[in-house]
């Protein structure tokens, strides 16, 4: 019962900890527009309030999550809410762009929290419990990107645009207190050390890929400005590739992204960030698109947030209900039927809005899809890979879906520019082709889907084994979902 207990309480703080980190994007997104009125900035500089965020989590999460695999995983979450803790204060204090970007750069280091939870969620809890406590917490994760959205009206509202920063202080604050706590320490560690040009490389290739994906609307995607970085990472991605295969401490073992169940569900997140980040992008500037242009409902931000309310509900009953339907409906199963959810509500946003109603039923459509697919796909990557390598896995899996979210709303925003209407904004044709794009985005993560080995279900009730691959240790065995890293420790060890 003691166990039990404890485990519940371990599970309540990653609960926070993770919605905390997931709203700090949303939260901010839907009042750019008020804090580019309030710091005398323009469009294009107050954007890198997001972009900054964005680079700062995509560098750290996996390279913090390689860190906490080695000297311990509660450690290590304890300073990444910290640095959100640090961020935030500065970016509320902020006197002036610059110093607001800087306070979102540490807020972004907290971007380790996802991987760091999922690789604490896979120590203390046992292998017939995993699937149902990852799926809950891929729902609390998708919940928390959602709410970001409905609460920013509210918040500014009653606080003004620095209130979205003194609130995730004071509440991530009393999160790391209590992670320091409760959360136990990890009993799994890799041990090693950090290859540095590795991390390096890493952080290379992210950042001279999503800057040019982030900005290339506003610079023009034939510009030297864009094309150079773009040429850039396609290169640094190939060294840092060669660096971690041969390095005998990698940040991320190339052995582990060669499993089958490994790379095909990160082909999955892809295609299922693209669709799932334009929506929450573009939805809600839909609708509060003026009436007049022929098209939306002139809705404020509280009125867009409350649109999306049915799509937090479905998701958090999709994540909640993955784990526990995982024995009936295989994990493959649920990626295909939740990318399928997600391609039909893009259908239905495309063709279907005419009324208020129309868009929360599709919302609730998106919501249920969203939380069953990233229920499962964390399934995946955390059931596939040794217990030594959760951190980093899983970290790289949440840049991938980052990298095909900025995929997906750079190609929405090019769609939209391409089709402007008589009032400068953009015609209800560009808003139809960006859905159906993003609708075909979930439809190719759904046939992929079918990629992702099928899970051997009396694997999955024998106990994870805690030993981690050793690097030299010879090439690590494709091994489906569900099945214990045990296997893959003891054939990699045997080759």
């Amino acid at each position: 019962m003691k166990a039990e207990e404890g485990q519940a309480r371990a599970f309540t703080v990653l609960a926070v900890a993770a919605a905390s980190f997931s709203m700090l994007q949303s939260l901010v997104s839907p009042v750019l527009s008020t804090i580019q009125h309030d710091l005398g900035t323009t469009p294009n500089a107050v954007a890198w309030v997001l972009i900054a965020w964005l680079l700062s989590a995509a560098v750290a999460t996996p390279i913090l999550g390689r860190i906490g695999d080695m000297i311990g995983k509660n450690r290590t979450l304890v300073v990444a809410l910290s640095a959100i803790v640090v961020g935030s204060v500065v970016a509320a204090l902020a006197p002036n762009l610059d110093v607001l970007v800087v306070g979102r750069v540490l807020q972004g280091l907290g971007g380790a929290v996802f991987p760091l939870t999922f690789g604490i969620l896979r120590d203390e809890f046992p292998a017939q419990r995993l699937a149902s406590v990852v799926g809950a917490m891929s729902a609390v994760i998708a919940v928390g990107a959602g709410l970001g959205t409905l609460l920013a009206g509210p918040v500014v509202a009653l606080g003004g645009w620095r209130a979205l920063f003194w609130l995730p202080a004071v509440v991530v604050a009393l999160t790391a207190t209590a992670a320091h706590l409760l959360v136990p320490a990890s009993p799994v560690r890799a041990g090693g050390r950090i290859n540095w040009l590795g991390a390096a490389l890493l952080a290379a290739w992210l950042v001279a890929l999503l800057v040019p994906l982030s900005m290339g609307d506003q610079w023009g995607w034939a510009s030297p400005a864009v094309i150079a970085p773009l040429v850039g990472s396609v290169v640094l991605l190939a060294a840092w590739v060669v660096a971690e295969s041969r390095s005998g401490h990698p940040v991320i073992d190339m052995r582990v992204m060669r499993l089958r169940g490994v790379w095909t569900t990160n082909l999955v997140a892809l295609l299922f960030g693209a669709s799932m980040f334009a929506v929450y992008a573009y939805v809600p500037v839909f609708v509060q698109t003026p009436a007049a242009a022929g098209y939306g409902f002139s809705a404020t931000i509280g009125e867009a947030g409350r649109l999306l309310l049915p799509a937090l509900v479905t998701m958090a009953l999709g994540g909640v209900l993955s784990g526990p339907l995982a024995p009936y409906v295989g994990l493959r199963a649920q990626l295909a039927s939740g990318s399928a959810l997600i391609a039909a509500s893009c259908a239905g946003f495309a063709f279907v809005h005419t009324s208020a109603w129309e868009i929360a039923v599709e919302s609730g459509v998106f919501g249920l899809g969203l939380g069953i697919a990233y229920a499962a796909m964390s399934s995946v990557i955390v059931q596939t890979v040794p217990p030594s390598q959760t951190g980093a896995a899983t970290g790289m899996s949440t840049n991938i879906r980052t990298i095909g979210g900025a995929i997906g709303t750079a190609v929405t925003a090019t769609v939209l520019a391409a089709h402007p209407g008589p009032s400068g904004l953009p015609a209800e044709s560009g808003y139809t082709t960006a859905f159906v794009v993003m609708g075909g985005a979930a439809l190719v993560g759904m046939a992929t889907s079918f990629a992702v080995p099928a899970a051997r279900r009396a694997a999955a009730r024998e106990p994870v084994a805690a030993t981690p691959v050793e690097p030299g240790a010879g090439p690590v065995p494709d091994l489906a979902p569900g099945a214990p890293a045990s296997a893959a420790v003891r054939a990699g060890a045997a080759g």
